[in-house]
């Protein structure tokens, strides 16, 4: 089975591009879907957030409160509270992309695109055949995710000025695909790296 990681930044529309491979058999993992899930109470994960950022980050009914735990760790000068939540969430994700990975191989899936933002930061890239990272302007970003997240400006650009560059992306993964227009657009793109990889519909 192909396995493709695939990164960018918010709002560059990676799970757009990702719908465009499953009808030739390359399904994806969200892992971010995967995170939400493994913060479910009774949470491993939520308990070991708990303790480094303190009970501020929870709800009353003891679920994340995921915009308070947000505004701490993308504010300003909070790189070392970041570095935290990463190191904490990676190892839980990653272990259960792995098994879904598995899963999806015994069942003779074509192909799976493992969608991790910090795909090169937690070094899941190394075990993909291959990476794609997907980038999108930064206003083009910015609008989207004020859109999807219902932020606000202000929210908004303090999350996308915490990550990284373009650039960051460009220098690592194997193929870029740059997402700023419609999803027409992409088809050509597509079609090549099917081509590239050997998949056939």
């Amino acid at each position: 089975m192909l396995t493709i990681g695939l990164t960018g930044p918010s709002g560059a529309g990676k799970g757009t591009v990702a719908s465009l491979f499953a009808p030739y058999g390359i399904l994806s993992i969200d892992t971010d879907k995967v995170y939400h899930d493994l913060l479910i109470p009774p949470s491993s994960c939520l308990d070991e957030l708990t303790t480094r950022f303190g009970p501020k980050i929870l709800n009353p009914d003891g679920t994340l409160d995921r915009k308070a735990l947000a505004s701490h760790v993308f504010a300003k000068g909070n790189e070392e509270e970041l570095a935290d939540l990463n190191r904490i969430t990676h190892a839980f994700v990653l272990d259960v992309t792995r098994s879904i990975c598995r899963e999806l191989e015994a069942k003779g899936c074509v192909g799976v695109f493992v969608d991790a933002p910090l795909l090169f930061e937690s070094g899941f890239d190394t075990e993909c055949h291959t990476t794609l990272a997907v980038l999108a302007d930064p206003d083009v970003r910015l609008a989207r995710i004020m859109a999807r997240d219902s932020l606000t400006l202000s929210q908004a650009q303090a999350r996308l000025s915490a990550q990284k560059p373009d650039g960051y992306y460009v220098e690592r993964a194997a193929h870029v695909i740059y997402n700023n227009s419609t999803t027409e657009a992409l088809f050509p793109e597509i079609q090549r790296l099917l081509t590239l990889w050997g998949v056939t519909s």
